[in-house]
């Protein structure tokens, strides 16, 4: 009775009948938030996705599948070549890193732990603490704001990317795309199709920072102190 009465008294301050069921049609005159940043080809994006990333303390490297692996061993050994946690995705071998992964860090002493559904909780976020970098694969990378966005499921904790000391980002060019309302339409697009999303969509702008403090900006306040990004430029 209550949320009826509620909807009740919005429906008559709106003037216009209660509806919980279908989505009401948007005729903006003007609509600048799917204009920004689209004329951009990927070329571009990247270009404007490096100059908004200085502004976050976030580096942006390039490689392609052939040498992803050596970059990311620069990246790792830049942040001091300690344990690597990451995500339970077959995307890794896609890009050609499951010698790295299994076999080249481990031979190095460079432990690599593996957040899955198979370990318990504790253990999970144990391994991810222990971690000096945490490895993750964006979705969608936004150039406006230079935003990964994650998608959070059972082998893809996103602990992985909130404990280690840095956080990497691998992102596929193609993903690319100009600001919010484009990751939300492919996302809705998604939805459409039937396909069914991860429990959380994380949204994650370079390192983490507040300006709380006397209103100055302090980097590595509740999460990584450090962040790369990794553009795989030919996917």
């Amino acid at each position: 009775m209550e949320r009826q009465a509620f909807l009740s008294n919005i429906a008559t301050r709106l003037q216009r009948p209660i509806n919980t069921t279908e989505k009401p049609e948007r005729h903006w005159q003007h609509r600048p938030v799917e204009k920004h940043y689209t004329p951009m080809n990927q070329d571009e994006l990247l270009a404007a996705l490096k100059e908004q990333c200085k502004n976050i303390h976030t580096d942006v490297v390039e490689a392609t599948t052939a040498n992803v692996g050596d970059v990311l061993k620069e990246v790792v050994a830049h942040y001091g070549n300690g344990a690597v946690s990451l995500w339970d995705d077959p995307r890794y071998e896609e890009y050609g890193l499951t010698s790295l992964l299994k076999t080249e860090w481990p031979k190095d002493g460079v432990d690599v732990y593996t957040w899955s559904e198979q370990k318990s909780r504790e253990q999970n976020f144990a391994e991810a603490n222990r971690a000096r970098v945490g490895l993750a694969i964006s979705e969608y990378c936004l150039t406006e704001s230079g935003t990964v966005v994650l998608y959070s499921a059972a082998g893809a904790g996103k602990a992985v990317g909130l404990l280690p000391h840095a956080f990497v980002a691998l992102i596929p060019k193609s993903t690319i795309v100009a600001r919010m309302t484009q990751a939300a339409e492919k996302i809705q697009q998604r939805v459409d199709r039937g396909e069914l999303l991860p429990h959380a969509i994380d949204f994650v702008s370079g390192p983490s920072n507040s300006a709380d403090i006397e209103m100055k900006l302090v980097v590595g306040v509740h999460g990584p102190v450090q962040a790369t990004y990794i553009v795989l430029t030919d996917c």
